[in-house]
This record gives structure tokens, sequence and C-alpha cells, in this order.
């Protein structure tokens, strides 16, 4: 699979995985891919469409689609609105909806999807599997 385009440092953080965040409280736990605002967004893995939603609590208006694959693995993909339904068979490649903008909530980042794997209860970086696969 091709290598992923990593949101860089902006001054909203860096996109990478483990990157810092919240003055160093947390890390990041996923990768953000960069896309264009409101572009169709496709699955980076095959799997069921097990979770539709939200990316913030108390906020209705950043969704998120979850796929879980035959071994377990959650693999999320925030910033998107879902064109998919719950249950749903994905293959690769398959659209699972369309970016979206974050400009209001975060002016001036950069356009990106947050892209994380679950393995085992615990977060994974990203791009050592889709980019080793």
């Amino acid at each position: 699979m091709a290598k992923l385009s990593i949101r860089g440092t902006d001054k909203f953080g860096c996109g990478a995985f483990g990157a810092r965040r919240d003055g160093g409280t947390r890390t990041h736990v996923g990768v953000d891919i960069v896309t264009i605002d409101g572009e169709p967004f496709h699955s980076l893995n095959e799997g069921t469409v097990s979770k539709l939603g939200y990316v913030y609590k108390g906020n209705f208006t950043f969704r998120y689609v979850e796929v879980t694959k035959a071994n377990g693995e959650k693999w999320r993909y925030h910033y998107v609105q879902p064109t998919v339904e719950l249950g749903l068979k994905i293959k690769i490649g398959q659209k699972l909806g369309d970016t979206q903008s974050l400009q209001f909530k975060y002016k001036g980042i950069t356009p990106h999807v947050h892209f994380e794997i679950i393995k085992n209860g615990e977060y994974i970086d990203p791009t050592e599997i889709v980019e080793n696969e």
C-alpha cells in the first residue's frame, strides 16, 4: 500500500503518531492523513462498519466511521461524514464518506482525517501496518 501523507507540524501540533498534545499531558493516538475538505474518503481496510460515532462528546458536528477487521482490529476514521451504514461489509478502497472541514473549530489547521488503529485494546501506529501491507 502507498505511503500515507501525514500532516506535518502546524500551529495545532504534529499529525504523527505519538506526538505530544496538551503540553505533553497526552500523546496523539493516531495519524492525521492530509486531505481536501469535502472530498470522498475511502477505506484503507476491509471489514465491517461497526460504529458510526461523534468525535467529541456533546458535539454532533464531527463524525467518525469505525471498520472492524476479521481479526478484531478497529480502524477508525475521524472527521468523515459517513455515507455507509452499520453492518455494511467494506472492501479496501470503498467510499466511507466525505471529509469534514475543521476550519471553524481549528482555524488554519491542515485539512485531514485522523486515523487510528486499536489492536487488543491498544492504540498502535497505523503507518506500521498500512505502509507495510
